[in-house]
């Protein structure tokens, strides 16, 4: 048996309680309650995780730290998981810049990834930054004939989400309607013909044809 690869959104941010686009790397650090979140994340895990990665951004960073105070697993910082990348609306928290963002992200979800928020990121260059990341850990980690474990990833709502719509093929719209919590996780399992099945997506398990409404988190969620 081989463990998961658990990819847990940050804890809260400033940021995330203005609902503001903020993706730049390092970004805004945690509140007080995004580090109780953290530390209630790590303390609460059935095990150590095998390994503990983190994005470089200051937030999941944080977090990472949190969990390993709790764990004992040294956080390793690992480049290409940060947040999708806005652009010209860095910083912005008006509805016509969630309005443009949530249009380009529901257009990858629905197999769109040529677009992309103006001055950012297209779908294709997310993933192309991000998968191979994931192949990397699966390979290190999650191979058969391996020690068991589960691998955590600390990185961000948005690319999370695509990221793993992408390898599990879960569909939209679910995947755009349901939005994570800060520190909420996504859970792959690998599959023995090179693919992965998702057994959670922040509070749900499958079948994944829950019919929510769009939530009306902050916009990365």
């Amino acid at each position: 048996m081989t463990g998961k690869l658990i990819l847990v959104r940050h804890g809260e941010t400033e940021g995330n309680v203005a609902k503001i686009l903020d993706t730049r790397v390092p970004g805004l650090p945690l509140t007080e309650r995004g580090a109780a979140q953290a530390k209630t994340f790590g303390s609460t895990l059935l095990a150590p995780p095998r390994a503990l990665f983190s994005s470089a951004a200051l937030r999941a960073k944080q977090t990472a730290g949190y969990i390993e105070a709790a764990t004992g697993v040294p956080s390793v910082i690992i480049d290409g998981v940060h947040e999708v990348q806005v652009g010209d609306m860095e910083g912005m928290g008006d509805a016509e810049s969630h309005a443009i963002f949530q249009r380009v992200y529901r257009a990858w979800h629905e197999g769109d990834l040529a677009q992309r928020p103006p001055g950012g990121e297209s779908g294709y260059e997310v993933l192309a930054r991000f998968l191979p990341v994931i192949e990397t850990l699966r390979t290190e980690y999650l191979t058969q004939g391996r020690d068991g474990g589960d691998v955590v990833l600390v990185n961000h709502g948005a690319a999370m989400r695509l990221v793993s719509r992408t390898l599990a093929g879960v569909s939209p719209p679910f995947t755009t309607n349901n939005h994570l919590d800060n520190t909420e996780t996504i859970e792959l399992v690998p599959r023995v013909d090179g693919g992965w099945e998702c057994i959670r997506w922040g509070r749900f398990v499958p079948p994944f044809g829950y019919e929510v409404a769009p939530t009306g988190d902050d916009p990365m969620g």
